[in-house]
């Protein structure tokens, strides 16, 4: 039987009157039933056409069983989506202007943890500073076989990529991902642009050079460039990562939220585009369907609704040192105390606090 590492490895509305006019209502009606049923056809149609072509669009490219030793599955179902740092889609120009060049190799800019299920959706940030147990693993450069080992939660995507996060998250939390879904820079600029920007309030000016940040206190609307400076930016927050992971809870549900209103939904030039956009950078786990990313979608645009959660791991402590620099450390009991909630579909009892 083969190793699973080994395996891994492989994969790189008359005159005579009233009554006349009374005569005249259900015909009325009817003509607007008729066009009713009539636009009610057109957006099926193109709903079924826009279906086919984006099954052929998805990236089915993540094994979430590439490591095997998973836990075992759960009430619910979990999400786990990542913003990657991947230039895919990006000109020069475009790395230069996202100020989204440097640092080479292929690294998380956001995790999130999405349960969704009878006591409706949670949505919890993982920082990518967060100190993790990296499970051992085939080092695909030497080909030997590491011992686990303390790193930041961000090294396990750098190192193995979606499948060896999984297998990290699913080690340290204790749940089972059903399902995973990154998009990268180009993809996430291009969707908040194709719907016109997501508005966003702010509680203070932001101005970060290394993201390119350049806000002003208020409400405003947000183009792609903002929006993904508004969500990279952390130099500016006092809590830093667990800050920036607030910041991309709160643009991901409210761009949620907004790409889901009516008059986006049912206009084809703000869809079209936006749907490709996000399917042309989008990688998800070998099992998703159209269906399945539906549901995903529509439980991240619940949490902005006020029928979800809004939730950050619970941490005992930030810009903790390390051998591999400062990084967030999980509350034991409380961050095990939201992970066995989630394991059995209770109610989550944690709230967003944090150390101060």
């Amino acid at each position: 039987m083969t190793d699973p590492l080994e395996r891994f490895a492989e994969r790189p509305s008359s005159r005579y009157g009233p009554r006349r006019a009374h005569a005249r209502k259900p015909k009325k009606h009817r003509r607007l039933r008729r066009a009713v049923l009539v636009l009610l056809g057109v957006v099926v149609l193109a709903a079924g056409g826009t279906y086919g072509w984006a099954e052929t669009r998805l990236d089915r490219d993540v094994d979430l069983g590439a490591y095997g030793d998973r836990p075992p599955a759960g009430e619910g179902t979990n999400y786990l989506i990542v913003g990657s740092d991947s230039r895919d889609g990006l000109s020069e120009d475009a790395v230069q202007d996202l100020r989204a060049g440097g640092g080479g190799g292929r690294r998380t800019d956001s995790m999130m943890l999405l349960h969704t299920g009878a006591n409706g959706a949670s949505l919890v940030s993982l920082p990518r500073d967060s100190w993790v147990t990296l499970p051992g693993r085939l080092d695909t450069t030497t080909g030997k076989t590491k011992r686990p080992e303390g790193d930041k939660l961000n090294a396990a995507f750098s190192y193995g990529g979606p499948e060896l996060l999984v297998h990290t998250v699913e080690k340290n939390t204790g749940l089972r991902i059903d399902h995973y879904a990154e998009i990268g820079f180009a993809g996430f600029v291009n969707i908040v642009d194709a719907i016109g920007g997501v508005r966003m309030c702010l509680d203070r000016d932001i101005k970060d050079e290394k993201s390119g940040a350049d806000l002003r206190k208020g409400c405003q609307t947000l183009n792609g460039k903002q929006a993904l400076a508004f969500v990279r930016q952390r130099h500016q927050e006092r809590e830093g990562d667990l800050g920036r992971s607030r910041n991309q809870q709160k643009l991901l549900s409210t761009l949620a939220h907004q790409a889901a209103r009516p008059d986006t939904l049912l206009d084809p030039t703000q869809m079209g585009p936006a749907v490709r956009a996000g399917l042309d950078t989008l990688i998800v786990d070998e099992d998703m369907s159209l269906p399945d990313l539906s549901k995903m979608f529509r439980a991240v645009q619940s949490v902005s609704g006020g029928k979800g959660k809004r939730i950050n791991v619970p941490v005992s402590g930030f810009g903790v040192p390390t051998s591999k620099g400062n990084v967030l450390k999980w509350d034991p009991e409380r961050s095990a105390r939201l992970f066995d909630d989630l394991r059995h579909d209770r109610p989550v009892r944690e709230t967003d606090k944090s150390p101060r």
